[in-house]
């Protein structure tokens, strides 16, 4: 029998190479820039409001309480805040944090799930890791990726091991109420199929239903209490709006594209085939490597218990998302290590029945290869091309300057692809890691100014620091709180009458439009213009704004407008 030392040394060694190499990756990338507007901005501000004002229980953005996310994530990041202070870091190292979590716990489900496959195992972790778009959105200082760690948690304690066949059913209950202060009602939609399908994976429950299904209801009320021992006392203590939006509307919003709300609720409605031909992009590279659609299409049955728990959850969890009519791809992020599941299962039958199929040149990794070979000379051409506009799109022009470098990573990519021979999962892998890394750093040496908001909110800060408000003409996201440390709300501005009143009443203030162009009135009368985006941020004298806005000549400025950068006749252009 091992000894406990040596499954220790076990499993730190089918970590390797793997868990390095991501986390190197993702700190690399996650560093490389700010944090994203508006995804993580956001998120920071409400962490930021609550820290501030030591509101603990209730989220608030913009001297609001905020009714649209729970508050474990604020909670993780404030547990950092107390140990290192206030910073940026330590949101992005936890999100590098959870990415890690999440593929340590597909490789340990794929071994409990495909116990005679250890291949299975071995690739799963390389696969997710892979996948592009997983890799670049788990950049962001967001829910899902934690989401994700709780909805693997759970159906991890579902899933027999070689000590216990018996679910641990107050853990996965944890849990749940973990995944409910994550994201909401949202964590039953992932977790509901694989334990009410469980029969038809799992032989203890088929063996034992009354006590899978009576001690799983247990479990998911320990759950519901988790969530409501904070939903009560925080729906008391932010008001009888906030109460109402927390209960009922924030959800229905996204299940019901009429559903009536009193506030814009961000319910993203969509229609009901929009995450099926999203599936391409969501699996690439996978998607485009001919191996894993013939693995697909080659199984039959009888099917491995991993397998088989892999459609349990996917499939049906997969058809009710799409009937919901709040639509966004990463709310199926929690659903993409059951891809790789799946993915890794298929190929491992593939490479034990049908060995001329899982050794076939032409079904292997080309296509990719030659996809990024073409891709790296695109890039290398870019430069050519640009002087004429002929792509008439600033963010692909923007990219020239560095695109010839970048051009030779993807020819390189493009090169390991083409090779023959055994690891081609893997190259495929490291290829799609690193290629989406490269992505990465070409967006922040080329158009991370675009997002960059530091002159705006600097400026700002320095506002508010002076005692004189500010406001903003349309919806506010909070992308300037965190960064500037903001201590007073943003005053937002829906309609023309709202602005002249504003300026009338606080003729010191500022406000920040977001226009789709600089005009000549810009250049000439603001206090700072940047791009933010495909639209530009201005920031105005509030009496300034007000005299043009309502026709009439301002006062000459003191000085020029600051525009960073220095606009071009591209970026004069209005954008679509």
């Amino acid at each position: 029998m091992p000894t406990p030392s040596y499954r220790r040394s076990e499993v730190l060694r089918s970590l390797w190479p793997w868990l390095p190499l991501w986390s190197v990756a993702a700190l690399v990338a996650i560093f490389s820039h700010g944090p994203m507007p508006l995804y993580s901005t956001r998120t920071l501000a409400v962490a930021w409001e609550m820290w501030r004002d030591h509101s603990w229980l209730v989220p608030h953005i913009n001297g609001e309480p905020y009714s649209e996310k729970v508050p474990l994530l604020f909670w993780l990041i404030h547990a950092g805040w107390f140990v290192f202070g206030v910073n940026d870091i330590w949101p992005r190292v936890l999100e590098v944090i959870f990415g890690g979590v999440q593929l340590v716990q597909v490789s340990i489900l794929a071994r409990r799930l495909f116990p005679e496959r250890p291949w299975v195992a071995k690739a799963a972790p390389w696969m997710l890791l892979a996948l592009s778009y997983a890799f670049l959105f788990g950049l962001q200082v967001m829910y899902e990726v934690l989401l994700a760690d709780c909805v693997l948690g759970a159906l991890l304690c579902l899933t027999p091991s070689l000590q216990r066949a018996e679910p641990r059913w107050w853990l996965f209950g944890v849990l749940v109420g973990a995944g409910l202060l994550t994201k909401g009602p949202v964590m039953l939609l992932h977790i509901a199929f694989p334990w009410l399908l469980g029969p038809l994976w799992n032989d203890w429950a088929r063996e034992h239903r009354a006590r899978w299904y009576g001690r799983g209801v247990l479990a998911l009320l320990l759950g519901l209490a988790l969530l409501v021992a904070w939903a009560i006392p925080a729906g008391f203590a932010g008001g009888d709006a906030y109460r109402h939006r927390l209960f009922f509307t924030q959800t229905a919003a996204r299940v019901m594209n009429n559903a009536q709300q009193a506030q814009v609720v961000q319910s993203h409605p969509r229609w009901i085939g929009w995450y099926l031909i999203s599936l391409p992009l969501l699996l690439f590279p996978f998607s485009a490597w001919p191996r894993a659609w013939v693995a697909l299409g080659t199984l039959r049955g009888p099917l491995a218990h991993g397998v088989r728990f892999a459609l349990c959850w996917l499939v049906p969890t997969f058809v009710l998302f799409s009937l919901i009519s709040g639509k966004q791809w990463y709310y199926l992020l929690p659903e993409f290590g059951g891809w790789t599941l799946v993915l890794a299962g298929a190929i491992a039958v593939l490479r034990e029945e049908r060995t001329t199929l899982a050794e076939n040149y032409w079904l292997g990794s080309w296509p990719l290869g030659l996809g990024s070979i073409l891709f790296a000379g695109a890039l290398f051409a870019l430069p050519y091309v640009t002087p004429t506009h002929a792509f008439h799109n600033e963010w692909v022009e923007g990219a020239a300057p560095y695109s010839r470098t970048f051009s030779v990573v993807f020819l390189l990519l493009g090169c390991l692809l083409l090779v023959r021979g055994r690891g081609e999962m893997r190259r495929v892998a490291v290829a799609g890691l690193l290629g989406a890394l490269a992505l990465n750093t070409l967006f922040t040496l080329t158009l991370w100014h675009k997002y960059d908001l530091n002159p705006t909110t600097s400026l700002i800060a320095a506002t508010q620091a002076d005692h004189h408000p500010v406001a903003f003409e349309g919806n506010y996201e909070g992308q300037f709180h965190f960064a500037g440390r903001l201590t007073q709300p943003i005053t937002e501005l829906h309609t023309g009458q709202a602005l002249q009143a504003f300026a009338k009443e606080h003729p010191d203030g500022l406000i920040v439009t977001h226009p789709n162009e600089l005009d000549a009135s810009a250049l000439r009368y603001a206090l700072l213009a940047q791009p933010f985006r495909s639209e530009w941020l201005v920031v105005w004298a509030a009496p300034t704004l007000a005299a043009l806005r309502g026709g009439r000549t301002p006062a000459e400025p003191s000085q020029a407008p600051r525009v960073y950068p220095a606009p071009t006749t591209l970026q004069a252009v209005p954008q679509s």
